[in-house]
């Protein structure tokens, strides 16, 4: 971690700088997938409601990425992918971006509290604590099962959509839960097999720059199959149903055949096609997170015609 100060570039920061430090295209996944889990719970909740908890939650994920984006100034100036963000290129100082962090976690978490229920408001702050401090602090720069655990932090939001409806947890929530912790994995570590050199030259010991990258290869496969049977076992919730469980089982057939062609693959194959198989598989995996809890909005407005569910 470095200092507070910025590079002075001469650029003024303007409402976009600002905007890029909420991270709105990691954001879009959160605001997703807590408006299903809170959408697919057994309790209605009021629009109004609804509409005012989602904007929080995503106040409170886009919190997470300002602090992040502070903390981690010094890799990012150092990483060509993080090069231009707001704070390494000078336009936003650490500090700022430190207020700017802490002002949004405070409101959105009191906000939400607020808005729905305290439980909610207390899961928020509890999941901006996790990224900030058990992952970017901590985990990221001291062990190669960074993302392991610091997935979870991504895989609160629908456990955050669903307490805002219900003020609790239960196994539906908790699979939502597993289906994006055992997502994560397979899906930053494809990142990683072509941006390795990134990670390597800013010191964060990623599992391609610790174990190499067939190791990560074998360890894309192991998580890809360890996944599947967490998104199977949603479709026989009462959240899930028919639809949901066709469309899970062709996409983690797919998956694990995008997995599988990754592990066959050696790092003459790869850098000759310039990794086009390992990129191929990483965009498809953001298809597959959002198509699987697109599947379980499916089977809500199903349910309410009486045609959803077993």
């Amino acid at each position: 971690m470095s200092d507070f100060s910025a590079i002075d570039t001469g650029k003024e920061a303007g409402a976009g700088d600002f905007l890029q430090l909420l991270k709105p295209r990691v954001m879009s996944l959160v605001v997703f997938t807590a408006l299903v889990g809170l959408l697919v719970a057994p309790v209605s909740v009021h629009p109004f409601v609804a509409f005012t908890a989602i904007l929080f939650i995503a106040l409170g994920g886009g919190a997470s990425g300002a602090l992040n984006m502070w903390y981690d100034a010094d890799i990012d100036r150092i990483m060509r992918r993080t090069q231009n963000r707001p704070v390494p290129a000078g336009r936003i100082s650490e500090g700022e971006a430190l207020g700017f962090g802490l002002a949004l976690s405070l409101i959105s978490c009191l906000m939400l509290g607020l808005a729905a229920n305290w439980f909610a408001g207390a899961f928020l702050a509890f999941t901006i604590f996790f990224y900030v401090v058990i992952y970017t602090m901590w985990l990221k720069r001291s062990t190669p099962q960074n993302i392991v655990i610091g997935g979870a932090a991504g895989a609160f939001p629908p456990m955050i959509g669903w307490a805002v409806a219900t003020g609790g947890v239960s196994l539906e929530s908790i699979l939502m839960f597993a289906l994006i912790f055992m997502w994560t994995p397979p899906h930053f570590w494809a990142l990683a097999l072509f941006m390795k050199d990134d990670y390597s030259k800013a010191g964060v010991p990623m599992l391609t720059v610790t174990h190499g990258r067939p190791a990560t290869r074998r360890h894309i496969l192991i998580y890809t199959l360890a996944l599947v049977p967490f998104a199977l076992a949603l479709g026989f919730t009462s959240i899930g149903g028919p639809v949901y469980l066709a469309i899970s089982v062709a996409l983690n057939l797919w998956f694990i055949k995008g997995a599988i062609g990754i592990f066959r693959r050696d790092e003459a194959q790869a850098e000759a096609d310039k990794y086009r198989s390992e990129k191929a598989f990483f965009a498809f995996s953001l298809a597959y997170l959002f198509l699987h809890f697109g599947a379980l909005l499916v089977e809500k407005s199903l349910a309410a015609y009486g045609m959803g569910g077993w």
